[in-house]
């Protein structure tokens, strides 16, 4: 491997360890970052099946930005996922920021899905 996914592997099994210890029940709100466009998925955990999805990918999203590797469509993405968590029935999420750092994409995503109602 090289130096550079070894450093983000290990950041992101240390996030997982963490979370991992400090679940409490709660669904998992994580982040797949790409070079062209962000994803997020809500997990549950327990059950071993996805809740909800979102992506820059869809129609909806595609249509309305230049590119969905920005901070705006990381803001729409998290705004759609939180509405479609809430319809499934899920208020509260531990948030995974996987192996990436948390600011740029990752951060507009999660203070766009804050603000649409999740809490964590």
């Amino acid at each position: 491997m090289e130096p550079t996914k070894q450093l983000f592997v290990r950041r992101r099994n240390r996030t997982r360890g963490k979370l991992r210890e400090a679940n409490t029940g709660r669904p998992r709100l994580t982040v797949f970052r790409s070079g062209k466009h962000i994803y997020a998925q809500v997990i549950d955990d327990a059950k071993g099946s996805t809740v909800a999805a979102a992506s820059s990918i869809e129609k909806e999203l595609k249509a309305t930005f230049k590119s969905g590797a920005s901070k705006e469509a990381a803001g729409a993405v998290g705004k759609l996922i939180a509405e479609r968590a809430k319809s499934a029935g899920v208020e509260n999420v531990i948030f995974d920021r996987g192996g990436y750092l948390f600011h740029g994409r990752v951060r507009a995503l999660a203070e766009a899905a804050r603000e649409s109602g999740l809490a964590f």
